[in-house]
């Protein structure tokens, strides 16, 4: 019955792929729940995965987020009370390095299931910068490094969830956790994995149809969080700052986003809604751009009006208007 829901949801070769990469990755114990009654309860740093964990679980599944809405996930600092969450939860859902104060509490505390996302997709390191490479006409081309000044907050990027391929692969992999520790409802568990993928992959069809034929293929964004985004539709992030929101750019690498801007003839400068604006709508200011949201999705305010897929196609909006896309 499993594999008949799975094979209608997914391509026969594309399921295969997610279910190799996922296996691996899931650790912890594997018994039905005791009372089928009760669902697992599940913790996990971020929206992203408080997202997945939502749709795959259903109503059998308590979810606890730790990151409050509007506030920064990078950020994230345990109470007591939170603390003692992780050490009850069934599952604890996670990406490792992304919020140091929940890797210290998993490791301190051994919730019985974890399930790090950077095992099922590995993390990788991309460009904060707007160096010129000319790789426009380069499918799947690997950003190489730009100015040594424009890397000082440089590293693997988290942001695995703004590619929809890699997320599905996340999907997958929550679907497989959650039928290990609660076999009662495993079937259900997989089959709504295997539905949100196909979605997530639909979700990918719009962005590669709606980001292929465009005027210009450069967007400057307030911090480098974009780059799963950018290298998986053949854009270059342009980053006023690094993989953290709160670091300060210097004269330099403002001075190299000013010239860049105006060889690229770029229109707009992207800001975030979790991170302050002031540098990017001072660049705008002084060169007289248009500003526009675009969203890394780590938060969403309200969940009862915004999830994981409205906010990526307003995203795909914004980003179509500012890169002239036909």
């Amino acid at each position: 019955m499993i594999v008949m829901l799975l094979r209608r949801a997914l391509p026969t070769a594309l399921l295969a792929s997610l279910a190799a990469l996922a296996s691996p990755t899931l650790t912890g114990c594997t018994g039905s729940s005791a009372d089928p009654g009760e669902g697992p309860k599940v913790v996990v740093g971020f929206y992203p995965f408080e997202f997945l964990t939502r749709r795959i679980g259903g109503d059998a599944v308590t979810v606890t987020n730790l990151t409050k809405p509007g506030t920064e996930p990078h950020d994230l600092e345990l109470t007591p009370r939170q603390v003692g969450e992780v050490a009850e939860a069934s599952l604890v859902i996670y990406l490792k390095g992304m919020q140091p104060a929940l890797d210290k509490a998993i490791e301190q505390n051994k919730p019985p299931a974890q399930l790090d996302v950077t095992r099922v997709v590995p993390l990788e390191s991309h460009e904060e910068s707007g160096d010129d490479h000319g790789h426009d006409d380069q499918p799947g081309h690997e950003h190489s490094p730009g100015h040594a000044e424009e890397h000082e907050h440089g590293g693997p990027d988290p942001h695995v969830w703004l590619d929809p391929q890699r997320f599905a692969k996340v999907a997958i992999a929550v679907g497989d956790q959650l039928a290990q520790i609660d076999t009662a409802r495993a079937d259900d568990y997989r089959a709504r994995a295997a539905q949100l993928a196909r979605q997530l992959q639909a979700l990918d069809g719009e962005f590669s149809a709606g980001l292929k034929n465009c005027e210009r293929r450069d967007i400057v964004t307030t911090h480098a969080a974009f780059g799963y985004l950018t290298e998986r539709y053949r854009l270059n992030q342009i980053a006023i700052n690094g993989l953290s929101p709160e670091a300060e750019p210097s004269p330099a690498h403002i001075a190299r986003i000013q010239e860049l801007i105006r060889e690229k003839g770029i229109t707009t400068i992207f800001f975030e809604t979790l991170a302050s604006p002031k540098t990017a709508q001072m660049l705008a200011d002084d060169l007289h751009l248009k500003t526009a949201v675009l969203d890394p999705v780590e938060g969403v305010k309200d969940q009862k009006s915004q999830d994981y897929f409205s906010v990526m196609r307003a995203n795909l909006t914004e980003l179509r208007k500012a890169l002239s896309c036909s």
